[in-house]
């Protein structure tokens, strides 16, 4: 018995007519079944977050000082580079879905994740950035379940920034050791 199979895509013919039809939505065809007022709102959070953490990166290659300080510092400067990177698309992925990136230093650290902690000294810094980056990478795969199918361009671009994100953690967590002269840190 020869089961009837769903086809794969709409005639070619509806897709263009489809397309011609509120052109004024951009990017957002019927298709889109998130909310895109909700997923504005949560990717603003995702941009104060970035930002902040381009801010915190920033200060601390500014300001590390120490023997071995200079590696750290230049750590701390890709990575402030890196979250600019991801602030950008962010910004872009609100701009596409019709929204306003606020970039707005007011209240910032409010609509933000993580924290803009200065630390005292360089372990304190690197401590610091390991919390915020393991905040993001908690933050980002709950967002990441959130957008699931109803948005898998906002899903993808998240889990992008996610593999980045964890890869600061283990450069932090790197740092930690090795500027704490102990053994690894236990998970």
């Amino acid at each position: 018995m020869k089961t009837m199979e769903k086809p794969f895509l709409t005639d070619v013919k509806q897709l263009r007519a489809q397309a011609r039809q509120n052109i004024e939505k951009g990017a957002l065809t019927k298709a889109y079944e998130g909310d895109v007022k909700q997923t504005i709102d949560i990717l603003q959070t995702v941009l104060a977050t970035e930002i902040v953490c381009v801010l915190r990166y920033t200060m601390n290659a500014v300001v590390a000082s120490g023997l071995s300080s200079q590696s750290v510092k230049e750590e701390f400067d890709e990575h402030a580079k890196e979250e600019q990177e991801h602030a950008r698309r962010v910004a872009e992925r609100i701009n596409q879905l019709g929204g306003d990136p606020n970039f707005n230093p007011e209240g910032l650290a409010s609509r933000a994740a993580s924290q803009y902690t200065v630390g005292a000294n360089l372990i304190e810094m690197i401590k610091e950035n390991l919390i915020a980056e393991r905040i993001a990478c908690d933050h980002y795969q709950e967002l990441i379940r959130f957008f699931g199918d109803k948005d898998p361009t906002t899903r993808v671009m998240m889990e992008s920034i996610l593999i980045n994100e964890e890869e600061h953690a283990d450069d932090m967590h790197d740092l930690l050791v090795a500027h704490e002269g102990k053994p690894m840190l236990p998970n």
